[in-house]
């Protein structure tokens, strides 16, 4: 499986981070650093959550962050 994180500034200048294929996961931070790891650290667990409970088979995942500007 292949995740992609989202990443943008909101109008009150905090960022937000998102991995699309896994409704929910969702992460503010002070810094698009900040929030990306929060995401990636909240995908990871939600990918466990759902081996833990046998919703998923275990498989090989990849979480691509975008390039720095």
């Amino acid at each position: 499986m292949n995740f992609s994180i989202e990443c943008e500034e909101e109008v009150d200048g905090r960022w937000i981070a998102e991995v699309p294929q896994l409704p929910g996961v969702l992460c503010y931070g002070k810094t698009a650093d900040e929030a990306m790891a929060k995401a990636e650290v909240l995908a990871l667990r939600a990918m466990a959550e759902r081996l833990e409970q046998n919703e998923l088979r275990p498989v090989a995942i990849s979480i691509s962050l975008p390039l720095a500007a």
